[in-house]
């Protein structure tokens, strides 16, 4: 084995080159695109409003970042306009790929919810920030209360839909008693066809 082979000496003036963090780190990442790669990794999004230094280190480095979730079986979704970024598994795209991230299983009324807030960002995003009272989104959701539910239970689910928003999904963030603003990643969660298909069995339920 011969040391003066150019391709050996670029490789190993390439790892010489890597960022070390700590004694015996071995990652190819600068420090800020570690942390806007965790950050994306531990979910559920990555916004500029909420964590800046990690919008700006995934701009930076985004093809590097990409390949990493690629090594994890994760795929990166990226909206420069909302300023919102996200990962998903490729799982399940004709593929055998392994799940790589855990999905929030949602009920009836918890996606009923997440499309209503979806409708109102979208109808109200040209005037800046998006907020909704908690009152009138319980309101406009009366209409999909069935017979055997009465009001009091009704609202327990709502509460729980609500508090999933929160501080699962992350799509509201309180302003004040009673009233959150909708992050613009909710655009991003429910895709153009699966807002037709919900559409048309919310009418039929209607």
């Amino acid at each position: 084995m011969t040391h003066d082979d150019p391709d050996l000496a670029a490789a190993g003036e390439a790892f010489d080159a890597r960022p070390r963090l700590w004694p015996g780190d071995t990652g190819a990442l600068v420090d800020g695109s570690r942390r806007a790669l965790l950050s994306l990794v531990r979910g559920p999004y990555l916004s500029r409003d909420r964590e800046p230094a990690n919008w700006a280190a995934l701009l930076a480095d985004e093809p590097a970042i990409r390949s990493r979730l690629h090594d994890l079986f994760l795929d990166l979704v990226l909206d420069p306009d909302a300023e919102v970024a996200f990962v998903r598994s490729v799982a399940g795209e004709g593929n055998d790929a392994p799940v790589a991230v855990r999905s929030e299983a949602l009920t009836y009324l918890d996606t009923v919810m997440l499309l209503a807030l979806r409708q109102r960002l979208i109808h109200d995003e040209g005037q800046g920030r998006v907020i909704v009272g908690q009152d009138e989104l319980y309101e406009e959701l009366q209409v999909f209360r069935s017979a055997d539910r009465d009001e009091a239970d009704f609202t327990k689910r709502l509460n729980s839909s609500w508090g999933k928003m929160l501080n699962k999904l992350r799509v509201l963030h309180t302003v004040e008693e009673g009233r959150a603003e909708i992050s613009p990643v909710v655009r991003l969660l429910v895709d153009a066809d699966r807002v037709r298909e919900l559409r048309a069995a919310f009418e039929a339920a209607r």
